[in-house]
């Protein structure tokens, strides 16, 4: 069974215009919401929620990267931070039952048909 983890930014801002919220960062809030839907069984369970300090994409409001080895990472950002968790679950279902990791926009829950900020071809085992 593949591992697949799911990495948010902790110190992402709430919004374009607004760096805490409840004096948190918007990355925290999102952190928090995923947590929730892990312990309560909403993601497979192939997934680990992995919070970091920084996923570069400072100019955006928070920002994920879905990554699994032999699979493409996808980074989104521009996300509501108490809205996204349902749609980023949802994105964890495809991506868990997904071959390679790639998820046509068209097939994606509507929040992440956009605000995509990179697809990372696969690390892949050398050839012999």
């Amino acid at each position: 069974m593949s591992q697949h983890t799911l990495f948010i930014c902790t110190s992402c801002a709430f919004a374009s215009d607004q760096r805490e919220h409840l004096g948190q960062r918007g990355g925290y809030h999102l952190w928090q919401s995923l947590l929730k839907c892990q312990q309560q069984g909403q993601l497979p369970p192939t997934f680990r929620v992995q919070p970091v300090e920084c996923l570069s994409a400072c100019n955006r409001f928070c920002a994920i990267a879905i990554a699994s080895p032999e699979k493409t990472t996808l980074m989104f950002g521009d996300l509501p931070a108490l809205d996204s968790a349902t749609a980023i679950v949802q994105l964890a279902i495809q991506y868990a039952t997904s071959g390679d990791g790639v998820i046509p926009r068209r097939d994606r829950p509507t929040l992440l048909q956009k605000g995509i900020l990179a697809r990372i071809p696969p690390v892949l085992p050398p050839q012999p």
